[in-house]
């Protein structure tokens, strides 16, 4: 009796529920339409560490600067002073080839090389 009892208590809630609640639209209009979230998520994620890395170099860039400046013209930190240069410039190239690799990916995977690269951020309004 007790199963009979669940099984009709279940059919009429599911009903309930289903009147209740109705049909949910997604929310996020354009192009972020039928896309997970979490690819929203990494994109934003992917700018920002872009952002960050491009500050610290140019941070890097200008500590670089005043160690250069400030040698007077000893060799060792002359010597450290370039080394920075370098890395920096290296780490500069490395940015901008994952950059150009998640064009690359964003154009093979989804059709636009500006889809990774460019999200639009939905808010409340």
């Amino acid at each position: 009796m007790n199963k009979i009892l669940a099984d009709q208590w279940a059919k009429d809630s599911t009903q309930t529920v289903d009147s209740i609640v109705g049909t949910i639209t997604n929310p996020l209009p354009g192009k972020y339409a039928g896309i997970p979230g979490i690819t929203v998520f990494f994109t934003n994620v992917l700018r920002l560490v872009f952002l960050g890395a491009g500050i610290f170099a140019l941070l890097n860039f200008i500590v670089a600067g005043m160690m250069y400046m400030n040698a007077g013209g000893d060799a060792k930190y002359l010597g450290l002073a370039w080394a920075k240069i370098w890395q920096t410039l290296l780490g500069l190239a490395i940015l901008v080839s994952s950059f150009a690799m998640a064009a690359l990916f964003g154009y093979l995977m989804f059709g636009d090389a500006g889809y990774i690269l460019n999200p639009v951020i939905y808010g409340p309004k």
